[in-house]
C-alpha cells in the first residue's frame, strides 16, 4: 500500500473515498513487474487498479502513467468514464480544465504527475515515451508484442518500482496471456464477485439487491460467455463453429480503404434483436474487410435506411446491399437508403458457414481471406446489450457461435441460434462474393 494513503468505505463526490478488499487490496501492495488482474465481470477490476494509480500519483512528484486500451475510443467510453465518475474527487485539478473526455490527451496533477490516455490502434502517439507505470485495460483484446513493447516503455524512475498492469474477463485457455502467467512471466490475481461491497456486504458477507440483480444478469448468460464473465474461468467454446477464429489474427487495426476497392453491404433485419448492416471491402487479392458496422436493437429499417443514405455522401456505393429476406424491410431500404435494389441473401446454412471457415483460414501467403477492422461500430456500444452482457458487434459473436447440442439427433449439426446476427450477416457476405468476378463490378 502507498504510504499516508486511506481508505474509507463511504464516499461522495467531493472526496470518491476508497476501501478495497481481497485481491483489490492486494494489488496495491504489490510491486511485481508484470500484474494481472483477471476475473468475472463486475468484480471492481479496473476500478482498483485506477484507485492505485490514483494514489501513487497524488503521493509522488512528476511520475508519468501510460494508461491504454486497444483503441482510444474503448478506453474513452469505458476505462476514462470509471476514473472521472468514480476515483477522481469532484472538482479535482486533472479534470478541472473542462476538456471533453473523448479530446483529452492526459490527467496532470498539480504535483507534476501525469497519466497519458492512449490506445494501440495509433501507438506512435504515446509509446516513444518513458513511464513508470503502464496500464492495458481488457489486456485479452491486445497482442503479445504490444504488451512486450509496452513493457520497454518502463524507465521514467521516478517510482521505486516499475510496473506493467493490467486487468481482463478470462478468454481460451490457450491465450498468450494466460500462458504468460502460467509460467511466471506475469503475476496473475483472481479477483471474485464476492470482494466487491457493491454486490455483497462485507461484514456479513450477505448479497445486496443490487448484487441480487446484477448476478441474476450473469446468470443468464449461456456457453463461453456464462464461464467466463459469471464464473472468472478461461475456457474454450464446447463445439466452436469457427475455432479457425483468432482475434489477434482476424481483428486488425483499421487503416484508409483506398475506394477503388468494391464494397458490399450485408443486413441483417432485427429490433428486439439487433439490427446489424455491415460494410464490407475487398481487396484486389479478394479479401473481405469488415470496415463498418452499425449493430443495434431498437432501431426502425427507415432509421437506418437514412443512416445509410448520409453514409452514401463519404463512402463510395456498395455493388450489391444483401439483406434477410423479409419483403417489407427490404422495400423500405430500397427507398430510403439511396440503394434502389437489394439482393436477397442465400441462406443455406451449411454452405454459408463453410464459405465463411473458408476465409477465414490462413492461406498459403500466412493471411486469412477475412478480417474485422478493430473498432469498426459506427456508433457507440448499445447500452442494452451492455447491460445484458450480449455481443456488441460482431466480432464478439465469433468464438461463441457454437453447434447447437440439442439439436444433431434430429436434424444433424446446425448451429445454435443464439447471439448470432452478426454471423448471420457475415454468412450472407461470405455467400454473396461466391459469384462470378464480373459481378464484384462497382455500379
Amino acid at each position: 500500500m502507498c504510504p499516508g494513503w486511506t481508505w474509507i468505505l463511504s464516499s461522495s463526490p467531493a472526496t470518491r473515498s476508497y476501501r478495497p478488499y481481497g485481491t483489490s487490496k492486494e494489488i496495491f501492495y504489490d510491486t511485481s513487474r508484470e500484474l494481472l488482474v483477471a476475473g468475472p465481470a463486475g468484480t471492481g477490476k479496473s476500478r482498483a487498479i485506477w484507485e492505485k494509480i490514483h494514489a501513487v500519483c497524488t503521493k509522488y512528484q512528476n511520475l508519468r502513467v501510460l494508461a491504454l486500451r486497444r483503441t482510444r475510443a474503448s478506453l474513452t467510453d469505458s476505462g476514462m468514464v470509471t476514473f472521472e465518475d468514480q476515483v477522481l474527487p469532484e472538482g479535482h485539478e486533472a479534470i478541472a480544465n473542462g476538456i471533453l473526455r473523448e479530446n483529452r490527451h492526459s490527467y496532470r496533477y498539480a504535483n507534476g504527475s501525469e497519466i497519458v490516455l492512449g490506445g494501440l490502434d495509433k501507438p506512435d502517439k504515446v509509446m516513444s515515451a518513458e513511464y513508470d507505470i503502464v496500464y492495458i485495460q481488457e489486456a485479452v483484446e491486445v497482442s503479445k508484442d504490444a504488451w512486450e513493447k509496452c513493457g520497454t516503455r518502463l524507465r521514467n524512475r521516478k517510482l521505486r518500482y516499475q510496473q506493467l498492469i493490467a486487468d481482463c474477463n478470462p478468454d481460451v485457455p490457450t491465450h498468450w496471456l494466460k500462458l504468460r502467467c502460467d509460467v511466471g512471466t506475469t503475476k496473475m490475481y483472481q479477483s471474485r464477485h464476492e470482494e466487491n461491497p457493491i454486490l455483497f456486504d462485507q461484514e456479513t458477507g450477505l448479497i445486496t439487491e443490487f448484487g441480487r440483480d446484477y448476478l441474476a444478469g450473469l446468470d443468464a448468460l449461456t456457453g463461453p460467455r456464462y464461464h467466463r464473465l459469471r464464473k472468472g474461468l478461461w475456457v474454450t467454446a464446447e463445439g466452436a463453429i469457427y475455432d479457425e477464429f483468432d482475434k489477434n489474427v482476424h481483428v486488425i487495426p483499421p487503416f484508409d480503404v483506398p475506394d477503388e476497392w468494391p464494397r458490399l453491404w450485408v443486413v441483417d433485419f432485427g429490433f428486439k434483436n439487433p439490427f446489424v448492416w455491415q460494410v464490407w471491402a475487398f481487396d484486389p487479392l479478394g479479401r473481405m474487410y469488415l470496415i463498418a458496422e452499425f449493430y443495434h436493437t431498437g432501431c426502425l429499417t427507415e432509421d437506418v435506411a437514412a443512416r445509410m443514405r448520409e453514409y452514401l455522401k463519404v463512402s463510395p456505393r456498395p455493388f450489391d446491399l444483401v439483406c434477410d429476406h423479409d419483403a417489407e424491410d427490404r422495400a423500405t431500404l430500397e427507398r430510403h437508403s439511396g440503394i434502389k435494389k437489394t439482393s436477397g441473401a442465400k441462406k443455406a446454412v451449411s454452405t454459408g458457414i463453410q464459405a465463411v471457415k473458408e476465409r477465414l483460414r490462413i492461406a498459403a501467403d500466412g493471411k486469412p481471406r477475412m478480417f474485422v477492422f478493430d473498432g469498426c461500430l459506427m456508433h457507440p456500444p448499445d447500452p442494452v446489450l451492455v447491460k445484458a452482457f450480449k455481443p456488441t458487434s460482431t466480432a464478439q459473436e465469433f468464438e461463441g457461435y457454437v453447434w447447437d447440442p440439442h439439436a444433431k439427433a434430429e436434424r444433424g449439426d446446425v448451429p445454435l441460434k443464439l447471439n448470432d446476427h452478426g454471423m448471420d450477416a457475415a454468412r450472407y457476405g461470405a455467400m454473396a462474393t461466391a459469384i462470378p468476378k464480373r459481378k464484384l463490378k462497382v455500379y
